[in-house]
């Protein structure tokens, strides 16, 4: 296989990568075949999963031109992924010239394009951390050159803690950086679950399996599940809901059923 330019040396690319498979979901071009053939593996039994991205996509500007017009000017985005059109810095820099964002990912193809995608942006960055590494990830030197923690700041969990195993303790180092954030801020979640798919859940599994077998596996949690990350927030109405009903810009009976699929929330820390 042919390693283009964009893929850094230090990557196996004959072995799916989340990031690669969501970017292909998304109609994007800087994924493989490995990666396009277990995301059509995971379609044969969820088909709906590109408009699960899409609702999910959607939600995430939403939730930060909200965060901008709070007032909030700091964005901490963690699982950032590889970018696409509609980015959290274009989002959040269109509301309020000036906002900062830092974006955070483990995966080099992410980070590689993230560097790329920002390139003379001073009032952005990007960080090759983890997020069960908490401490790290907050003491790197571009979110401590650009997020000012004593600040207000919109701390973006979207779609990434569906991929950390109960055994990781990702509920902890939710909590350890909810520690750290002034009062005012915002969490931005999403999440999977199997309810709202309209499919039995026998077949969802189907696509759950697919992740197992990639060693990404997919932690489909409940609603109350969900809500535990929230702990030490109130929450923005209207709460903890599927992703169109969070305040849409469109009627959410016009969304595809598959949309509707896992739970999106913001709460404010006080």
């Amino acid at each position: 296989m042919e390693r283009p330019a964009w893929a850094p040396r230090s990557i196996d690319i004959s072995v799916p990568s989340v990031s690669r498979i969501y970017d292909y979901y998304l109609g994007g071009s800087h994924n493989f075949e490995v990666d396009r053939e277990a995301a059509r593996k995971a379609m044969e039994f969820m088909p709906g999963l590109p408009k699960i991205m899409q609702a999910n996509r959607a939600f995430m500007r939403r939730a930060v031109r909200y965060a901008a017009d709070a007032g909030i000017t700091q964005f901490l985005d963690i699982g950032s992924g590889i970018p696409t059109f509609g980015n959290v810095h274009e989002v959040a820099q269109a509301a309020r010239p000036g906002a900062r964002v830092v974006y955070v990912d483990h995966d080099p193809v992410a980070v590689a394009h993230s560097q790329v995608v920002l390139e003379g942006n001073a009032d952005a960055g990007v960080v090759a951390a983890d997020l069960l590494k908490p401490r790290d990830l907050l003491a790197s030197p571009s979110v401590e050159e650009l997020i000012d923690l004593e600040r207000p700041v919109a701390l973006l969990l979207v779609a990434i803690l569906h991929f950390v195993e109960d055994r990781d303790d990702p509920y902890a180092a939710v909590a350890e950086l909810t520690a750290a954030l002034a009062p005012g801020s915002l969490l931005v979640l999403t999440h999977a679950s199997y309810e709202g798919i309209p499919l039995p859940p026998e077949r969802a599994e189907g696509a759950v399996d697919v992740y197992k077998d990639i060693r990404n596996p997919l932690v489909m949690r409940s609603r109350d599940e969900i809500a535990r990350f929230f702990e030490g927030y109130d929450m923005v109405e209207p709460g903890l809901v599927p992703m169109p009903h969070w305040r849409p810009e469109t009627a959410p009976e016009d969304e595809d059923p598959y949309a509707f699929s896992g739970f999106a929330g913001v709460g404010r820390t006080s």
